[in-house]
């Protein structure tokens, strides 16, 4: 059977290629998923004959030993628009005797999905799962990508006809999360159900593809066995020769069961007493597998991996470069890679990747270059390219921090900072999170991650430069059209703390690993000299923290009752939330003294702490104290009953990770109900109090309720969907189209949004006619692009009363207009609306960001300032109401200046019926409300442009990994 590609071409235009994906299973294995084609039939009738004779009779209600050749070619042949099939396929094993160096891929088919239509807007669907594959989730996956494919082709609503006793099938559809209706008659159970996405089936495929990325990343870092393939005299890179020259003692020592070792100059005989056995063929490794680690040039790396299928190989770690970053010829190779690897159901890592390890499980996993590995903690960290991984691990080794597992994905080809996120969501021993991206595949899954993520822990991110926007070479990243406040905007929403450079990103990090979440932001000073005290209410003061005076002075002079004393009175009084305590010797050495008691004081008490004491820095011993067990730290793990998990320092996995980053000097907690409580250093003050203020942020975003996903009442997507579709299709491929404004009002309106009444006009007489119909007294407004809206160009006249003064600006706009080359535009007359605050609101499908919705009060000085604020979809009601709030200019609508307050209420229920249009229709590129008025009571919208474009949305209804 001919592989993807060979498909594809073959078939030509006619092949919808864009219905091909590579998607994660329930185990959290691979597959690739694609249109069926005559060429399968050899494939599908194998298929067919594996099947047990109870899973024929479910599937054709008969028994059925062979599908006939005429059934073979109506199966095999189909138009890809009223009759469709989706077939799921893995890599079979290269055939005995073939050189699988030239070979090419041998498809095995596990799963069949199609749909027949029956109607105008209804088709019939049939699965048929291999018995083999059962439980893997193959009919989810195949129903929500045939759903995705029939609302491409017009048809809205699915039907099939199951027999009672398959319910495995009947609960595919019930637990879709569609509306699904169920009658029998006649022995044979009928569903039903219309297949737009609803809220819980976009709910349950998201649960889904978290589940099954988290349990792909639990496979690789549970690898018991691996096999390491290079050759270090092959390709320059020191990082094969040290794999070999220490005969993979990192990997070796770190846990696993057995080490294969295929590469030049080894023992062609395996080693059958040792952990480490070293092949000749990679066709004499004894099976199965879990992890292999490649180091070879990159023109060999394909082929190799195409001959994993025997190994039951999960997942692949590619060190090697020469992929992506090399240019178009090493981007096809890298495309070609990923399609092995996931048509032979593994994950990739990589290329160009430093590795990754686990340091919580016993024994740790190490399958990366790194040659110590850190002591187990709460930390996950992850980064992309392996040159940045080098100084990142320096600096936690450095600082003494405990790390849960570590990830280096390269060119993030595969496995990306997303199914890290979806794996540290689950995994206990991770309470924190740091993520180095130099690039970001997929904006809007990331931040509907990370928002899930990051409202239980901490996620704190650095991103290349400032901007976001730099893609380093190697990098797949799509264009924008979005300003670069949206990233920033997009991690404010979903809570993630973000960090101007990796130093600062471990600051963070190492404080919400170790303390509890600050309960607000009244800053406590301890600090042994007025000038020292006054530079950290200085810090605290620019990071948004309220100081007011709460200062200890303690000195050398200080002696040790009076100093615990002041100390303890610090945090006893309960006017602090934060403690900032700073010790720096004009000569000599700190004396431990200050540092003992402040770790003493914060321990257990709940006020979170930094220091910035001399010759101190991270974790350390003479800032760690054991106290009650307390409020639980933001790094800590919880346990069942919701108290913190306690333990021993030590390596055990299951141990309080504040004591497993400490150093063995660290005192043991004296009862179960205490604990060793850590408090970080930073070399200067500015630097402690910057950590702070992130944190107070991030906690009094995650203390406040994030509020419901909006979902207003009075919409009618099914009509919007349709009138996409009836005046789209003239465009595809040819770029956006601007929709009337009649039919831009008409759409609109399917989402609840009244455009307030108006008559385009090309005469005085037409015009006074319109105004009849509508009302005096009534606005006059020039179409042109350069004058619409623009009262102070002559755009626009206001409270027209009557019909004179009607005709006179009647033909001053058409003077205006011909003075710039305008002749001919034609006016719009509109009753006039109540005065009020005059916003805009807009919706922009961004080719990475996907749905970007933005708000502004109207006029140049706003948009010349960039006075706008942005949220991308889904939003929340709490997500509108910040959007409103966070303009600078926002204070115009709560009773600036004793004016009256706007309608604010009616504002947010406008922006909110955008985003959700926005959310639910792709091919919307753009969308603007300008002027929406809001007055005292209410807000009329004025004035509506849609854009429409063939839809690119890369985050859609259906489950796929990067293509």
């Amino acid at each position: 059977m001919a592989g993807p590609d060979d498909v594809s071409s073959a078939l030509g235009a006619s092949y919808p290629g864009d219905w091909e994906a590579d998607v994660v299973l329930r185990d959290g294995a691979t597959a690739h998923l694609r249109p069926i084609a005559p060429t399968d039939a050899d494939a599908l009738q194998a298929f067919h004959v594996g099947q047990s004779e109870r899973s024929t009779y479910l599937r054709f209600f008969a028994p059925l030993q062979r599908l006939s050749e005429r059934d073979l070619a109506r199966f095999t042949n189909v138009d890809h628009r009223d009759r469709v099939a989706l077939i799921i396929v893995q890599d079979l094993p290269p055939d005995p005797g073939v050189d699988p160096a030239g070979a090419g891929p041998r498809e095995q088919i596990i799963g069949v999905g199609r749909y027949d239509r029956i109607g105008p807007d209804e088709a019939e669907i049939a699965f048929n799962i291999a018995d083999a594959h059962h439980g893997r989730g193959l009919g989810s996956v195949l129903l929500e990508h045939l759903a995705a494919a029939a609302r491409e082709r017009g048809v809205r609503r699915f039907t099939a006809e199951v027999l009672p006793q398959n319910g495995r099938m009947i609960a595919v559809f019930r637990e879709a999360g569609f509306d699904v209706s169920q009658t029998v008659d006649d022995g044979v159970v009928t569903v039903s159900f219309d297949i737009d996405p609803t809220d819980r089936s976009l709910a349950v495929m998201a649960d889904r593809e978290h589940r099954a990325e988290a349990r792909s990343v639990q496979g690789l870092l549970g690898a018991r066995s691996v096999l390491l393939i290079g050759q270090p005299d092959a390709i320059a890179g020191s990082a094969v020769d040290l794999l070999f020259r220490r005969g993979f003692e990192s990997v070796t020592s770190g846990g696993f069961d057995v080490v294969h070792v295929l590469g030049a100059g080894r023992p062609a005989d395996g080693d059958e007493g040792g952990a480490v056995r070293y092949w000749a063929r990679l066709e004499d490794v004894p099976g199965p597998v879990d992890l292999a680690v490649v180091a070879l040039p990159a023109s060999q790396v394909v082929a190799v991996v195409r001959q994993f299928a025997p190994l039951s190989i999960r997942g692949i770690v590619v060190l090697s470069t020469g992929f992506a970053e090399t240019g178009a010829a090493g981007l096809a190779l890298q495309r070609a890679l990923v399609r092995t690897a996931h048509a032979g159901g593994m994950r990739l890592v990589g290329p160009a990747s430093y590795g990754f390890f686990s340091a919580t499980v016993e024994p740790p996993v190490n399958a990366s270059l790194a040659e110590r590995l850190p002591p187990p903690g709460n930390i996950g960290l992850f980064c992309q390219s392996a040159p940045m991984a080098v100084p990142i691990l320096a600096s936690v080794e450095h600082r003494a921090l405990g790390v849960s597992s570590f990830f280096s994905s390269g060119h993030r080809a595969d496995v990306s900072g997303n199914d890290l996120m979806q794996f540290w969501h689950e995994d206990p021993a991770t309470q924190v999170v740091g993520m180095v991206l130099e690039s970001i595949g997929n904006p809007r899954k990331f931040s509907r991650i990370a928002r899930r993520l990051a409202a239980v822990k901490p996620v704190v991110v650095v991103t290349a430069g400032q901007s976001g926007h730099v893609v380093p070479p190697g990098h797949a990243v799509r264009a924008t059209r979005s300003p670069r406040r949206t990233l920033e905007e997009m991690f404010r929403q979903s809570g993630v703390i973000r960090a101007q450079n990796t130093h600062r990103m471990l600051d963070i990090v190492q404080l919400v690993a170790h303390q509890p979440l600050p309960s607000g932001d009244r800053v406590g000073i301890v600090a042994g000299s007025s000038s020292l005290a006054a530079l950290v209410a200085e810090a605290a003061a620019a990071a948004g923290l309220d100081h007011e005076g709460r200062v200890v002075m303690v000195t050398e002079d200080t002696d040790d009752v009076a100093l615990n004393a002041a100390i303890r009175a610090l945090y006893a009084d309960g006017s602090c939330d934060v403690v900032v305590a700073v010790h720096v010797p004009t000569v000599g050495a700190a004396s431990p003294r200050l540092a003992h008691a402040v770790a003493t004081a914060a321990a257990g008490s709940g006020v979170t702490t930094v220091a910035c004491v001399l010759g101190l820095h991270g974790v350390t011993a003479a800032l760690t104290a054991v106290g009650p067990v307390g409020p639980v730290a933001a790094g800590d793990p919880v346990a069942a009953d919701g108290s913190a998990a306690v333990g021993d320092p030590g390596p055990d996995p299951d141990s309080d990770s504040d004591s497993d980053s400490a150093s063995a000097a660290v005192p043991e907690p004296a009862a179960a109900a205490s604990r060793p409580w850590t408090v970080p250093a930073y070399s200067t003050p500015e630097a402690a109090v910057a950590a702070l203020g992130a944190v107070v942020q991030y906690a009094a975003w995650r203390a406040v309720d994030r509020g419901r996903l909006v979902r207003p009442l009075g919409t009618d997507r099914p009509r919007a969907r349709a009138l996409v579709r009836q005046h789209l299709p003239a465009t595809l491929g040819t770029g956006p189209v601007d929709l009337a404004p009649a039919v831009a009002v008409e759409l609109v309106a399917c989402y609840g949004i009244e455009v307030w009444a108006g008559r385009i006009v090309a005469t005085a007489d037409e015009a006074v006619a319109a105004a009849e119909e509508l009302g005096w007294p009534v606005a006059l407004k020039s179409t042109s692009p350069l004058l619409r809206h623009r009262a102070d160009l002559g755009g626009v006249r206001l409270d027209i009363a009557d019909p004179d003064e009607l005709r006179v600006a009647v033909e001053h706009l058409f003077g205006r207009a011909r003075q710039i080359g305008a002749a001919g535009v034609p006016l719009e007359v509109q009753r006039m609306a109540p005065s009020g605050v005059a916003c805009v609101v807009r919706s922009a499908e961004d080719p990475l960001f996907g749905p970007v919705v933005s708000f502004g009060l109207a006029g140049d000085a706003v948009d010349l300032l960039g006075d706008i604020a942005y949220g991308i979809p889904p939003l929340t009601d709490v997500d509108v109401a910040d959007l409103v709030r966070s303009a600078r200019a926002a204070p115009r609508l709560f009773g600036y200046r004793g004016l009256p307050s706007a309608d604010v209420a009616a504002l947010e229920d406008v922006i909110a019926r955008v985003s959700v249009m926005a959310a639910d229709l792709p091919e919307l590129r753009s969308l603007e409300l300008h002027p929406v008025v809001v007055g005292e009571t209410g807000a009329a919208v004025l004035s509506v442009t849609v854009q429409l474009e063939e839809a690119t949305r890369a985050d859609g209804t259906r489950r796929a990994l990067p293509a």
